[in-house]
């Protein structure tokens, strides 16, 4: 049998072993392994999975993962969260729609420490839905804000998908950290105009609050400098040259665990939480990029992502309509797969696919992200709508579904305008030291 046969069953079998729930990080392991044995034989298959191992998790460039989820660990179990949603409520709470709009906003900072969709979208559900509850705001915005507030915690940095999709392309990390940013805030101002716009239409969506005194504003900015501090130290660390990424992920958790130190927050049981939850979610990680080095070398000598790279340069289609194809795809396979797994199942093909049409590796990272968000909310992936749906478990997740259909629209907007104008996301790392 040819590489390229003993390839495409890989890819089948892979997909297959994704539908039935197999661990992404053993099937990758399990391809990876078989598909490298039947080209090159066992020999070389098991030497690889000796070494592969070691060698991916003793990488310099790995040891950001860690250090960007303990700062968020520590900033998480020490409440500084509800702190955060309290300071942006006093500002914009009062305006219509005001804790719609908090809720996003606080998803925006929350993700500027947090780099995870899981832990924001989390924070926020069990912060900002019985606040909105209690202001009688419809069901259907309050879980849908929150659901589309929570993929900003993989688009601003840190992001640590962001940090994955660098591991796997070698598209510098700093960059890519970087290159979020601005696509994050223009996803978070999206949102709150949409909220406006649907409570301008329908008051009774989203009832006024009570306007907060100024002095109880001013105080309120006593919440947010933490956030404000961090995010300087170690985002702007790496902006300007000072740190390197992984440089600027120990300066963040120092920092994180100074801050809840000082503040009295942080317990020696939250401390243990931290820790723990760190290591177990690094270890996750850690797996999947080892399946995800050996599944590629398997890939790669099936010689597959040649393969396709050269019949696609024949085509005499322009660019832009095969990237139209590639990201088509992508929405179609995020409806059932994760983001994860979405990631090392095709960068291998269409990272070399996507640089030989010309496209920068960087913008298409938050390409990818932008994409991968949208089956966030779609079902029946739809991760985020049942992680909300856990802890609102009054609202059926169908309401919810249908709740974040304009957010979804604002999403497909923000997607469009980045990839008609790539200087969006682009504009801040070509600044970069």
């Amino acid at each position: 049998m040819s590489p390229e046969w003993i390839g495409i069953i890989g890819i089948v079998a892979l997909l297959l072993l994704f539908v039935l729930r197999v661990p992404v990080a053993v099937s990758l392991i399990m391809v990876g392994t078989v598909g490298l044995a039947l080209i090159r034989g066992w020999d070389a298959a098991l030497v690889q999975l000796g070494t592969t191992p070691f060698s991916t998790a003793s990488s310099y460039s790995l040891s950001v993962i860690p250090l960007f989820i303990l700062m968020g660990m520590f900033l998480s179990y020490s409440g500084f969260g509800r702190d955060l949603y309290t300071a942006v409520d006093a500002w914009i709470g009062h305006i219509k729609g005001g804790l719609a709009m908090t809720t996003i906003g606080t998803s925006a900072f929350f993700s500027a420490i947090s780099g995870s969709v899981n832990a924001t979208t989390a924070t926020m559900a069990r912060i900002s839905l019985p606040e909105m509850k209690k202001y009688k705001y419809d069901d259907a915005l309050s879980t849908s804000c929150v659901a589309a507030g929570g993929t900003l915690g993989i688009l601003i940095p840190p992001s640590v998908i962001l940090v994955l999709y660098g591991i796997l392309t070698m598209e510098p990390i700093g960059k890519l950290l970087i290159a979020g940013l601005v696509p994050g805030i223009l996803q978070m101002i999206l949102f709150m105009l949409l909220i406006y716009i649907m409570v301008w239409r329908k008051p009774s969506l989203a009832p006024v609050t009570e306007k907060k005194p100024f002095a109880m504003k001013i105080k309120s900015l006593t919440f947010v400098w933490p956030f404000i501090l961090l995010f300087a130290l170690s985002i702007g660390g790496i902006y300007y040259g000072y740190f390197t990424p992984t440089e600027a992920g120990g300066v963040g958790a120092f920092g994180a665990f100074l801050l809840t130190i000082m503040a009295r927050r942080l317990s020696f049981e939250h401390f243990k939480k931290s820790l723990s939850e760190t290591t177990r979610l690094t270890a996750a990680i850690f797996f999947i990029i080892i399946g995800a080095d050996i599944f590629s070398k398997f890939l790669a000598l099936s010689t597959i992502p040649v393969k396709i790279t050269q019949y696609v340069s024949g085509l005499a289609l322009p660019a832009m309509a095969i990237l139209g194809l590639i990201l088509l795809v992508y929405l179609v396979l995020g409806l059932f797969l994760e983001g994860i797994a979405i990631f090392v199942l095709t960068l291998p093909v269409v990272y070399p696919l996507i640089t030989m049409l010309g496209f920068d590796g960087v913008w298409f990272g938050v390409v990818m992200i932008l994409v991968m968000n949208i089956g966030l909310l779609t079902p029946p992936m739809g991760l985020s709508i049942y992680i909300i749906s856990s802890v609102a478990k009054e609202i059926p997740a169908q309401r919810i579904f249908k709740g974040v259909i304009p957010m979804l629209g604002m999403m497909v907007l923000c997607l469009i305008l980045i990839v008609v104008f790539p200087g969006i996301v682009l504009f801040l790392p070509e600044l970069m030291k």
